[in-house]
């Protein structure tokens, strides 16, 4: 029997996603959201972690390396869990943050619903999956000029958070944070802060 854990933090979509992959007779489910997705992992050590890179909670948990951390919770010393997500061609800097985070399947979120059981099911004996249709984003990933901490701290200045508000959640020094957003504004040619924010979304970085 396949262990999946799915983390969302809409419980409708939780729901939905799980009764689907739940009705399945080799499959069994568990569903949490991202606040208790890393004491699920450990609990039921799943041989699955199934997790939308659109949810409400994954872009704010990818920022502060939880997606990282969930995925080393539910390898451990065994190493027999595995991640994999759900992503949009057309949002490159989500589909980086998974790879970083050593995800072993993509599947395109647009893609019909036995995709994402088929992903599961090779997932779950160690076969990479991914979906063609995700090329372009991987491609579009390769290009990014920003690094995965210049995105996370270029995220949070996006959701309107102060130089310290992101020191604090990045456990970084004011001063860092600022070479850290002097960088960024130059490896996107932007004007400013506001203008980097704008550049970056509009190529589905953030």
């Amino acid at each position: 029997m396949i262990r999946v854990l799915l983390v969302h933090d809409s419980c409708l979509l939780r729901s939905a996603l799980g009764g689907l992959i739940d009705a399945e007779p080799d499959i069994e489910v568990t569903t949490t959201s991202w606040r208790d997705a890393r004491c699920r992992a450990r609990s039921i050590r799943p041989h699955v972690c199934v997790v939308d890179t659109h949810c409400p909670g994954s872009d704010g948990a990818a920022r502060k390396g939880e997606l990282a951390e969930i995925s080393g919770e539910i390898s451990g010393k065994d190493g027999r869990g595995e991640l994999l997500v759900l992503a949009d061609a057309e949002r490159p800097g989500p589909l980086r943050r998974a790879h970083e985070a050593r995800a072993l399947g993509y599947i395109d979120r647009n893609a019909p619903p036995h995709r994402l059981l088929d992903g599961i099911r090779s997932v779950a004996k160690k076969e990479r999956f991914i979906d063609d249709s995700l090329g372009y984003g991987f491609l579009q990933a390769a290009r990014m000029p920003l690094t995965a901490r210049e995105l996370s701290v270029l995220s949070l200045a996006a959701e309107g958070a102060s130089v310290a508000e992101i020191a604090r959640s990045l456990h970084l020094s004011n001063g860092t944070i600022r070479n850290y957003m002097a960088a960024i504004t130059r490896k996107t040619g932007a004007r400013n802060r506001v203008d980097a924010i704008r550049i970056s979304r509009g190529k589905g970085w953030l």
